[in-house]
């Protein structure tokens, strides 16, 4: 029985195709040149032989196509053991229905209950079989960039829609390392400047790799919704980028004094950090998964500003607050910083320094809201 399951498989093998490989089986049982059993034991090594399509196909390919085949393998292997487990069981039951059905027929039928019954058995099991697969085959690329599958290429809207998911993880990833550093630091805290480092530059990365993906791209967009999609994309790509160059710039945000302009700045830009997490959450989630918040250090006593569930329209809004009001207080901050020098309040480096941490906490906030407005504009 063992020799024929593996005849069974080689010929799919061979012939790539598991109809045509089942019809020279039912042909052979015809001109009685095998029996019904052991037309049986072919059939289940020809089922196991069109997973070797499937395993040719994803050399080469991307972490999800090899997860689908090996996937797809796996469920032939399972299926094969159930078969084989019935087998003393099932063959009787054949041979006596034989009499009044004829055999072709039994044996179509065998091959279909016996990829139902594999179905079934795998079915409530589908979400410990999904986790065994992805431990089997982790994903090594890195988590922002896990929507640019070649495959998206072939369609511009499935392309650009893969790298708007990865603007918006790559912008949330930003933001919420930037949030936790200006509240690490108010608190006074260790400064995570490392680890945060780290998720810059990780979704600056990604951010290139999107533009990369986007140029090879097939095709202009075929309708004008498309056409405007596709530029809210790019317009989010842009200030998300920007935002990167801003937070990589050299220095780390010094304490302010308690009340003043510059801790206005810095807790300004704080929330618009989170809100803008909250909202390139939302865009970058895939249907039916959990959307992850600002870290906690973020979120400073005002979780309910991000939680799950909260409108994304009404994030937007304050998101846009901040970055306004920080544009108009950093005008202010400055003029009033440079004119302390005079005066002798402060020195004239001290006075630099605090100028140009309010300027970034500006710029950081405007291209954070500029690409969350177009990330959510592009969904229109």
């Amino acid at each position: 029985m063992l020799a024929l399951i593996l005849a069974g498989l080689v010929m799919t093998a061979v012939m790539q195709s598991s109809t045509a490989s089942i019809a020279v089986t039912l042909s052979a049982y015809y001109a009685g040149a095998v029996g019904l059993d052991q037309a049986c034991a072919l059939i289940i090594g020809q089922n196991i032989g069109t997973a070797t399509s499937s395993a040719m196909a994803a050399i080469g390919a991307s972490s999800t196509a090899k997860r689908l085949a090996l996937a797809y393998i796996l469920f032939k292997l399972i299926a094969a053991v159930i078969a084989l487990v019935l087998f003393p069981v099932t063959i009787p039951l054949l041979v006596r229905a034989s009499n009044t059905i004829d055999g072709v027929t039994l044996l179509a039928l065998y091959h279909t209950a016996y990829n139902v019954v594999g179905v079934a058995v795998l079915l409530p099991l589908i979400d410990r079989f999904t986790r065994f697969v992805e431990r089997i085959l982790p994903e090594r690329a890195s988590p922002l960039t896990r929507c640019l599958d070649p495959a998206a290429l072939v369609t511009p809207l499935a392309a650009e829609e893969a790298v708007r998911r990865t603007v918006a993880r790559s912008l949330g990833a930003m933001c919420g390392s930037i949030g936790a550093a200006l509240m690490g630091t108010k608190h006074g805290t260790s400064d995570p400047a490392g680890r945060d480092a780290v998720s810059v530059t990780e979704a600056s990365n990604a951010l290139r790799k999107a533009q990369e993906f986007m140029a090879e791209a097939s095709g202009p967009p075929e309708s004008e919704d498309e056409q405007e999609r596709l530029t809210s994309t790019l317009h989010a790509l842009d200030n998300a980028s920007r935002l990167a160059e801003v937070a990589g710039e050299k220095g780390e945000f010094g304490s302010a004094p308690s009340g003043s302009e510059d801790a206005r700045a810095r807790e300004l830009c704080a929330e618009a950090m989170r809100n803008a997490v909250l909202i390139a959450d939302e865009v970058g989630a895939l249907p039916g998964t959990l959307h992850r918040t600002a870290p906690d250090e973020a979120l400073d006593g005002k979780k309910e500003i991000a939680t799950p569930g909260a409108p994304t329209e009404q994030a937007l809004v304050q998101l846009e607050h901040c970055a306004n009001t920080l544009h108009e207080l950093q005008a202010e901050h400055r003029k009033a910083t440079l004119s302390s020098v005079a005066g002798g309040a402060v020195t004239a480096d001290e006075a630099m320094t605090r100028v140009d941490t309010v300027r970034r906490f500006d710029a950081l906030a405007h291209h954070a809201w500029r690409s969350a407005a177009h990330l959510v504009g592009s969904r229109a």
